[in-house]
């Protein structure tokens, strides 16, 4: 029994090495405004998705600290909403535990979290990937991006997910209630 407890010390002290592990080489303890000041490289730097809080909210690794990420572009049915489990769900089996990309500006909202697009290995694009199953509203009031609205015309048309209720109820309009 003790020798278990030892390998899996072992285990864990090592494993955290991996060359998989890219996110785990630095220790050093950075808050949440370091993180929030730094410098993302968006088409070079990977980061693991530790966490799904709704189907536009994710949780990743950076320089070994949480970080929320706030899909952009888009807005998921909230929880309690028609389709909301379903985003959530969707999100989570396309990347929780994966290393993604992040396609971002540099921009957070007002609850610091960074808005961007989060690519797959496989350079799926999971903000499109939700619109294109009817499980999230193209965000108009802050993109005027012509594919994401190609997207939801098509889900509309195909009545799939959000589109197959007579009427949908948009997220933004959900939570004035």
């Amino acid at each position: 029994m003790i020798k278990l407890h030892y390998i899996f010390i072992l285990l864990c002290l090592f494993g955290c090495n991996h060359p998989e592990s890219k996110d785990f080489k630095r220790y050093k303890d950075v808050s949440t405004e370091e993180i929030l000041n730094t410098e993302l490289n968006s088409e070079t730097d990977s980061y693991k998705v530790v966490g799904i809080k709704d189907g536009d909210t994710f949780v990743v690794l950076i320089d070994g600290k949480e970080q929320d990420i706030r899909l952009g572009h888009i807005d998921c049915p909230e929880k309690k909403q028609p389709f909301g489990t379903k985003a959530k769900q969707l999100a989570f089996d396309l990347c929780f535990g994966q290393f993604v990309q992040l396609n971002h500006k540099n921009k957070y909202d007002r609850n610091k979290r960074l808005i961007a697009e989060i690519i797959l290995q496989n350079g799926v694009n999971v903000n499109k990937e939700l619109v294109d199953n009817g499980l999230a509203w193209h965000f108009k009031k802050y993109s005027d991006n012509e594919e994401y609205a190609e997207l939801e015309l098509k889900a509309r048309n195909n009545r799939i997910g959000i589109w197959s209720e007579p009427n949908p109820t948009a997220p933004w309009n959900w939570r004035k209630k």
